[in-house]
């Protein structure tokens, strides 16, 4: 026995590499669309490294200390621990500028790939039995990567960021009864305090991020467990070889028949899948280091330090928050009520209640569209009428609140008051959803009729003539379908 061979043994005696080969022979199913959540995984792969970084240099505290660092502007004045850090990281730090835009597109593509990887999963029902939990668990990742989002954009403490967390801030405080004390146990009392940036650093660099990786851990056991969805298959495949479909409790599969979902057609995990998943690494590595390198993120210098006193002019939060602010814009006031002696206050309908009522729709959303038996393969969107429907008018139900975020730029375009513009937004943003359903609803039953419809003859086309002998034309054998 070779000394490698003596090395493996020793290895396979304590760890059983045996079932590990087995593992490495699980088939992945050979389409792109299924690379979203590795995207996703590898971008918080990189927040998790440039988190470390940064987190080497930030100092979480409210603090005064005397700046000292290259930024002229500031040269010798007192400011909050906090943001005087992010200026010295981001201006005097080694490549702490770039790691710092790195990681800030990082968690922009985390956020838009989970959102994308969803949109993948709902249109094409992937998420149906057995794959609820999965489902739940996804879309409770979303919800954590935004929060991670939201307590990272305070940190640096300068004058746009603490206004924007003041936001949420007000919003938590608006819930009924709850309201305070959540405000004292996430923001540490009246925000700003000098409490809030502590717990805001803890939760973004410790709690939400465990709870991120315990989420991707279930998640992808789940998947591991109950296998990949794949495409309908357009017949029986015939492999090169058992490894191009994988096996089935351990058993060679020479042929897989189109109906078998006990299979997955697909590339074996390693070495093939394996080397797409490099390539998929080094592209998201790649797309990054470029958003880095040229697209400069918030720039801290120049709002400067956290003014209480003082309000930005545009304060605007990120894209994947956009649909939440603009239920704050456009919602009126007077919509707010007293239950007793409990306000429940229009901040809370727009900030709570109705972004609580979506992500419940989302959670729910595969115990509506249950099934009894279990399904394997995913589903063609355009033979869904009423899931693609729903989807659809989620999505511009979501693109219109978005936009309703942005009213006051819309104001500006057509040269009238935010007051004019929200209403007909809040209207959109009640009928459009509608219209897209019945639009889409219509669209694809009015294609699928005509699909079905046998074409029919030509009364006005006449006899044509032939040259065959005969009279009769020899049929034509068409193939059983299996």
């Amino acid at each position: 026995m070779s000394r490698s061979q003596r090395v493996y043994a020793w290895f396979d005696d304590r760890l059983d590499l045996d079932e590990a080969e087995a593992f490495l022979g699980k088939a992945f199913p050979a389409e792109d669309s299924f690379l979203l959540g590795e995207v996703a995984l590898f971008s918080f792969g990189m927040l998790v490294l440039t988190g470390i970084f940064l987190g080497f240099f930030y100092e979480p505290s409210t603090t005064e200390m005397t700046y000292e660092g290259s930024v002229a502007q500031f040269q010798g004045d007192s400011l909050p621990a906090a943001f005087g850090s992010v200026l010295q990281l981001t201006y005097d730090v080694p490549f702490g500028m770039f790691i710092r835009r790195f990681h800030h597109w990082a968690a922009h593509l985390f956020v838009a790939s989970i959102g994308l990887h969803m949109l993948r999963v709902f249109f094409h029902g992937a998420y149906r039995k057995p794959r609820e939990i999965n489902w739940v668990v996804g879309t409770t990742l979303a919800i954590l990567a935004m929060g991670a989002a939201y307590t990272g954009y305070a940190l640096p403490f300068d004058e746009f960021a603490s206004t924007a967390t003041g936001i949420g801030f007000n919003i938590a405080g608006s819930i009924p009864i709850l309201g305070d004390p959540i405000a004292a146990i996430v923001f540490g009392g009246d925000f700003p305090s000098s409490a809030t940036i502590p717990r805001l650093f803890f939760l973004h660099v410790f709690i939400i991020p465990v709870l991120i990786a315990v989420g991707l851990a279930v998640h992808m056991g789940l998947l591991v467990r109950q296998k990949h969805t794949e495409a309908q298959r357009e017949g029986d495949v015939e492999p090169v070889g058992s490894s191009a479909t994988g096996t089935v409790d351990g058993r060679d599969r020479d042929t897989v028949d189109s109906e078998d979902d006990s299979v997955v057609v697909g590339l074996p995990a390693f070495p093939n899948q394996a080397a797409v998943s490099a390539v998929v690494f080094f592209l998201t590595l790649a797309a990054l280091s470029l958003l880095a390198g040229f697209l400069p993120v918030h720039n801290i210098a120049e709002y400067g330090p956290n003014n209480p006193a003082g309000t930005p002019a545009l304060i605007m939060p990120d894209w994947f928050f956009m649909w939440l602010y603009g239920f704050l814009k456009v919602l009126p006031s007077s919509l707010g009520f007293h239950l007793g002696p409990i306000e429940v206050s229009a901040e809370f309908l727009g900030g709570v209640a109705l972004p609580s009522l979506v992500f419940l729709a989302v959670f729910a959303w595969p115990f509506i569209d249950r099934r009894r038996d279990s399904v394997h393969f995913t589903a063609d969107p355009f033979e869904r009428p009423v899931q693609t429907a729903v989807g659809v008018a989620g999505v511009v139900f979501i693109m219109i609140a978005s936009i309703a975020g942005m009213n006051n730029l819309l104001a500006e375009a057509i040269g009238v008051s935010t007051d004019i513009v929200n209403l007909p937004l809040l209207f959109t943003m009640i009928l459009g959803p509608v219209v897209a359903f019945g639009l889409v609803h219509w669209t694809i039953n009015r294609e699928r009729e005509a699909a079905e419809t046998p074409a029919q003859p030509d009364d006005d086309v006449g006899p044509v003539a032939s040259t065959d002998t005969e009279d009769t034309i020899d049929p034509v054998e068409v193939p059983e379908d299996e």
